[in-house]
């Protein structure tokens, strides 16, 4: 055999390899959620059946994961972030990493890298990416400092007093993993800078400053010293690479803090920017900024999606990014060119001292929003005459204007879609057979406002300063997605909260930079009530003269939307018209539906996946435990079961021994505070 044949055989085993598994998050660098597997199909996927569970046995939690799928290997995660392999053809374990560090709330995936014998799984645990090998799960010492690497470090901030974890994993590029990673909300926070790392030795290969440093592009968008104090602007819900061409996608949130941009005047580049980046050397090629000066935490929720596009005869290559507010937007790769256009409207400027808004913000004409755009009062919920009347009367106490309508004091302004969007973190799928791109959507309202913050420093100051932001001034919560902090005598001892302040837990990152007598004043502020006057060191540089006061779902007193459904959607829209080809509500709530209310949609954290087998598989739901299969043309319910727990992940499918399996992990960390939760992988197969 000629060495040239000997090449062309190897390029096709690998080729056929990565057919058959689900190398990583999101499928393949392109994060398509597309498989060109074709053994279970429309004609058959009724007769799925369970072929294997495992019970991680470690726990609840929200971990989020997507496993992945390597020569017959399954690599994922537990509740509390240990690293586990299974045998992917039938669920035996064959090792498990334990750092000795406990993880908490979101980690959606691993990384696979691989050269001859030198196979790699990258997993993170807190603040740490550990380099372990395939094989064995032996942590691999030559990496970092004695197998790990430390994302707090490199930040030009002192490292011990940062939070910075990933609750998506990132990219391989070459010999690169390339990395962003998530950030408090509100200051102090670490700039979300995207850095790539060798992947043998853990060594930093390049940086780029997502708050731009002095002489770099986009530096005059922000107060001259702002790159030394603010953070956030960073990639938390992954990225997708174009390895021919070599450019890295990197979707960015918003800067810090969140609500109130007082000390961030400017349109804050690259905060809420898809940015494309040469991925040898992390050269910006181009950016899109979707939200200027963001103060609605309206960050990029998704990791984008590389398709291609059929259009006057010509392919386009294109990249697809879908956003809390329920809009797509689509680029070319190379150039950034918008394919549908983008108009610039402008929005009304805030009223609070300080704030200075953005004149115009961008939407797309094409496609049209997937999720509602404006509550008015002929939109909300009829479940009950009861629950009607109590929204009216609700509503007419908030402003509701639709998009980019700026915060005000004293008064709920509604956001529509909500802050969860709209589009959330388990990605879109693309079907390269009929240029269809899958969106699954929340459809529910939300409100909140801003409040003058509070002289003096107490317990409560700071509850206010750091947990009111997701918690609530009441520090009701948003429960699922944000627990109350209500009740938490006799359920939680002060160390239990110190440790959870310390090193973050589900959404609510660590806090380092907190000084022990605040933390203890907040411990007990929270268990008894009582505010503990702390001794002043004067003014703080990180509390603003203006607060936000929480997350606010809007629910009716039985804990419904108070909006008419649907509260959450399937959709399939054609990329080259942008066009809708379906659209369908996602998920019930049993009790309503045992009632008579069914297909009313719920919120669904958790992506979908799509086959050459003319299947669309999504578990997502929060409240009916369900796992569904979708024919793909049309959205006709094909097959349906019930999970151990609520599915609050994106399914995999892979073939073994010539076999098919479809893959959900369920956990039920969105179920609510009466929903079971766990860790249990389930496989399905055909008998």
């Amino acid at each position: 055999m000629t060495l040239r044949a000997l090449t062309a055989l190897t390029a096709m085993s690998a080729v056929a390899f990565a057919q058959q598994d689900w190398p990583a998050y999101g499928g393949g660098p392109a994060g398509t959620r597309y498989s060109p597997l074709r053994q279970i199909d429309r004609s058959n996927v009724a007769k799925l059946q369970v072929a294997w569970t495992f019970d991680t046995a470690d726990g609840a939690g929200d971990p989020q994961t997507q496993p992945i799928v390597v020569n017959g290997t399954l690599y994922g995660l537990t509740p509390r972030h240990k690293l586990i392999a299974l045998d992917a053809g039938t669920g035996k374990l064959k090792w498990t990493f334990d750092s000795g560090l406990v993880g908490r709330g979101a980690n959606r995936s691993v990384v696979y890298w691989g050269q001859g014998g030198d196979q790699r799984i990258f997993t993170s645990i807190q603040s740490f990416i550990y380099a372990v090998d395939a094989r064995t799960g032996k942590a691999i010492t030559s990496f970092g400092v004695n197998g790990r690497i430390d994302l707090r470090e490199n930040l030009g901030r002192e490292a011990e007093k940062q939070s910075v974890v990933l609750t998506s994993p990132g990219v391989i590029y070459k010999d690169m993993l390339i990395t962003g990673g998530r950030l408090p909300e509100a200051l102090p926070a670490p700039p979300g800078d995207i850095r790539a790392y060798d992947v043998r030795t853990g060594k930093l290969r390049w940086q780029f400053h997502t708050i731009p440093h002095p002489g770099e592009f986009g530096y005059e968008t922000w107060p001259k010293d702002a790159w030394t104090y603010t953070g956030g602007a960073n990639n938390w819900p992954g990225m997708a690479v174009d390895t021919q061409r070599g450019i890295v996608f990197a979707p960015t949130g918003s800067a810090a803090s969140d609500f109130y941009g007082f000390d961030r005047t400017g349109d804050d580049l690259f905060a809420n920017c898809l940015i494309a980046l040469n991925a040898e050397t992390g050269e910006r090629l181009w950016h899109f900024q979707a939200v200027k000066h963001d103060t609605w935490d309206r960050d990029f929720p998704s990791p984008p999606t590389l398709v291609q596009l059929k259009r006057n005869g010509r392919t386009i290559d294109a990249v697809a990014q879908t956003t809390k507010q329920g809009f797509v937007y689509l680029f070319e790769r190379t150039t950034g060119k918008p394919l549908f256009p983008i108009e610039y409207r402008k929005y009304p400027a805030s009223d609070v001292p300080g704030e200075v808004s953005a004149a115009t913000q961008p939407l797309p004409t094409k496609p049209a929003p997937f999720s509602r755009q404006l509550l008015t009062a002929d939109m909300l919920t009829n479940r009950t005459p009861e629950a009607h009347q109590w929204a009216l009367e609700e509503f007419a106490k908030f402003r509701s204007e639709g998009q980019f309508i700026p915060f005000t004091v004293g008064k709920e302004t509604v956001i529509m879609p909500g802050f969860d969007g709209g589009a959330e973190w388990g990605g879109s799928a693309w079907d390269p057979t009929s240029g269809l791109l899958y969106v699954n959507a929340n459809d529910v309202a939300w409100t909140s406002s801003l409040a003058k913050a509070a002289a003096g420093n107490s317990g409560r100051q700071v509850y206010l300063s750091n947990c009111a932001n997701c918690h609530g001034d009441s520090l009701a919560g948003a429960p699922p997605s944000i627990p109350a902090l209500t009740d938490l005598r006799g359920k939680k001892t002060a160390e239990q909260i110190t440790a959870v302040v310390r090193s973050g837990a589900g959404r609510m990152p660590s806090f380092p930079a907190l000084k022990a007598e605040e933390v203890t004043a907040l411990s007990q502020y929270l268990l008894s009530g009582e505010s503990k006057e702390l001794q002043s060191n004067g003014p703080s540089p990180t509390r603003p003269p203006y607060r936000f006061t929480g997350y606010h779902k809007f629910l009716d007193p039985e804990g419904y939307p108070a909006v008419a459904p649907p509260w959450g959607t399937l959709n399939a829209i054609n990329l080259s018209t942008g066009e809708y080809a379906w659209k369908i509500p996602l998920g019930e709530y049993p009790e309503l539906a045992a009632k008579g209310m069914p297909n009313t949609g719920t919120e669904n954290y958790g992506g979908p996946v799509v086959t050459a087998g003319g299947v669309l598989f999504i578990a997502a739901t929060n409240f009916d435990r369900r796992f569904r299969a979708f024919d793909k043309a049309n959205g006709k319910l094909l097959w349906e079961t019930t999970l151990p727990f609520s599915g609050n992940a994106t399914p995999i499918t892979y073939e073994v021994a010539g076999r098919q399996y479809v893959v959900i992990y369920a956990t039920g960390g969105k179920s609510g505070k009466n929903g079971a939760a766990g860790g249990i992988y389930v496989a399905f197969a055909l008998p």
